[in-house]
Order: structure tokens, then C-alpha cells, then sequence
């Protein structure tokens, strides 16, 4: 017996460079941000009411917020990974040895100062026991980061953490998980 949805939407494009390393930083999204809005709107037209999860980030609060879709909850466990010394930092400035040692084990190693994608799996999967306990059927929102929406689907679909990042998840997707009591199943991903 199904008892909710689980929609899980990246923010739209943040206001950064691309080959700049902002994980927990944050940072505001792009100009484009009305038509992204429009965008995941549409794509979520159905959902009425809903209860709302939002990182505290501002890129994700400030789509939660204008989606005006039910009480906006924020909620830590739901930011990117953070990836320490090297936030804010262009990608080409960190030591390619550093990086490449860090890049063989992500799931269990972190960046300088930071956390690894084990810590951020686990604060996103205690996340989602909450709801999964708490949602009595209605439809939930989660306004979050790749990185998080990537973590998800790795408890939802048994796949081992390192390989996760084999999925692509666009800014302004959406993927939706279906609660079924213990299990967590995936309806689509990156719509």
C-alpha cells in the first residue's frame, strides 16, 4: 500500500563560475532564475497542497519559497557535500595529486576541512527515514542539491556509494521516490 511522494528538486543554476568548487558555499542562483521557477512549476502542477523541505542554502530557500506550495521547512541534513578548503576555490587551483587521492575514494575520504559523501549519505538517509515515518501520505517537496538527490537514489536503488555520480541529475530536475512503509522506491529520476 502506497503512502506518499517524495519529490526531490536541484535547484536551478547557481550564480558562480563553472569551474569553481562552491559546495556548502552559498551562493544565490542565476539570472535565469524566473524561467527556472516557471520551469519546475510546471513540472509540479499536480502537487496540492504539500508539505515543503528546503536546504538552508539559499539557491534551494529561494526556490522553495517562490514555489508557494506549503510551509517551507528548512532543514541542514538536506546541503551539499562540503568540501572544506577547497569551497570557493577555481578547481584547477587544487593540487592535482590531492585531488585525484581524494577523487579514488570520495565516499570515504574529505576534502580538506571537509566531509565525505559517507557523512553526507548517512544525514540524507536519516532525512528520509524521518519523512518516510512522519508523511502520512502527503505529497513532500525537497528542494536540495545533486549531491543529496544523488545519495537518495543510491539507499533507494542499492547502489554502492561510489558509484553514484554515474547519474546525471540536471539543475531544475525533478526525481520522484515513492514511500511504500520500509521501502523507498524511485518513480523517475531528473525530469
Amino acid at each position: 500500500m502506497e503512502r506518499g511522494l517524495v519529490y526531490l528538486v536541484r535547484h536551478p543554476p547557481p550564480d558562480i563560475a563553472a569551474n569553481v568548487c562552491y559546495g556548502r558555499s552559498d551562493i544565490n542562483v542565476a539570472a535565469n532564475f524566473p524561467e527556472e521557477l516557471a520551469l519546475i512549476r510546471h513540472k509540479l502542477a499536480e502537487i496540492k497542497p504539500a508539505i515543503c523541505f528546503t536546504s538552508p542554502s539559499v539557491r534551494c530557500t529561494k526556490l522553495a519559497e517562490a514555489l508557494n506550495i506549503g510551509v517551507v521547512t528548512k532543514d541542514k541534513r538536506l546541503m551539499e557535500l562540503d568540501f572544506g578548503d577547497w569551497e570557493l576555490r577555481p578547481w584547477d587551483t587544487i593540487s592535482r595529486e590531492v585531488f585525484d587521492c581524494w577523487a579514488q575514494d570520495h565516499v570515504n575520504q574529505a576534502p580538506p576541512n571537509g566531509e565525505t559523501f559517507k557523512q553526507l549519505h548517512q544525514r540524507a538517509t536519516e532525512f528520509m527515514t524521518e519523512v518516510n515515518a512522519n508523511s502520512a501520505g502527503a505529497p513532500v517537496v525537497v528542494v536540495t542539491h545533486g549531491g543529496v538527490i544523488r545519495a537518495l537514489l543510491a539507499e533507494a536503488l542499492g547502489l554502492p556509494l561510489m558509484n553514484v555520480f554515474r547519474i546525471q541529475i540536471d539543475y531544475s530536475s525533478v526525481t520522484q521516490l515513492l514511500l511504500d512503509g520500509q521501502d523507498v522506491r524511485v518513480g523517475y529520476i531528473n525530469r
